[in-house]
């Protein structure tokens, strides 16, 4: 107990480098992930990202084997589950089955390379539980140029893809491509899922991906005010999650999964106290 409230050094460890690389790579996750995650709830592709975070993990550990980026690895493992999801499983009735089918497949394939990888055990728990000393500046770069990547195909899709979450079937009738949109929506949720990887792990991916946007959605259905609301509480939860593990040394996963919790409780109470019953959150 003593562990998890002592924050005497904590002032100390922010002027670390480590450290200091580990926060801006939070901010820059907390606004690419609150800008997709109230999206990502609303088409009800929660297990889409547990599924993607899987196999990010896959391609960390394949990475980790063979010598090379952990960060790259992931970001191709989860931009290739994402497009097999996306092309396999665009429909709704076959989308968990098909994210089961390839999650189990990339998940054994994962702890094969882990049980082969003859290096630190510090670098397999990692990855399961994420490690701010695993931020460094090449993660940063592979961060920054994944990050503006995702920002731009936002800015140039984002109006349609907001038309086709919330009522495919009129936007479809209309002439909006539902279909080449899904599949470019499940793109950057991989790729945004592999940049959370490192800090969070693959086990808590969904408290960044997941959290914010379901605690946004609970309190309002405005979709601007609810991506602002998501972008603020991942934030929060990042950034705050990975000042107060700093003392303690703990996995900031577990710092960002409470706070992401708390802010949900929260959420769900304002939306008690208001008499707003949500459509879907």
């Amino acid at each position: 107990m003593d562990r998890l409230i002592s924050f005497d050094g904590t002032a100390e460890l922010l002027a670390e480098p480590f450290v200091q690389n580990a926060l801006i790579a939070c901010a820059v996750l907390g606004l690419v992930a609150g800008l997709l995650t109230p999206l990502v709830v609303s088409r009800g592709m929660a297990f889409a990202v547990h599924g993607t975070a899987e196999l990010a993990f896959t391609g960390g550990a394949a990475a980790l084997l063979i010598g090379l980026e952990v960060g790259l690895g992931s970001v191709v493992g989860a931009v290739v589950a994402a497009t097999i999801f996306g092309v396999l499983g665009l429909r709704q009735r076959e989308r968990d089955s098909v994210i089961g089918v390839v999650m189990a497949f990339g998940l054994g394939l994962g702890v094969l390379f882990l049980s082969l990888y003859e290096g630190r055990s510090a670098n397999r728990f990692g990855l399961l539980t994420g490690s701010i000393v695993s931020v460094d500046g090449t993660n940063l770069r592979v961060l920054a140029v994944v990050a503006v990547l995702v920002l731009a195909i936002l800015l140039v899709v984002y109006r349609p893809l907001l038309f086709a979450s919330t009522d495919p079937d009129v936007a479809l009738a209309r002439g909006v491509p539902v279909r080449a949109l899904s599949l470019v929506f499940a793109v950057l949720i991989g790729l945004v899922t592999a940049l959370a990887v490192p800090i969070v792990g693959a086990i808590l991916v969904l408290a960044v991906m997941i959290v914010p946007g379901a605690a946004a959605n609970r309190v309002t259905a405005n979709p601007v005010l609810a991506t602002v609301i998501a972008i603020v509480i991942a934030e929060v939860a990042l950034v705050g999650g990975t000042i107060l593990s700093l003392a303690p040394g703990l996995p900031v996963s577990a710092y960002v999964a409470t706070i992401g919790f708390v802010a949900y409780l929260l959420c769900r109470l304002v939306a008690r106290l208001r008499g707003r019953t949500p459509v879907r959150a």
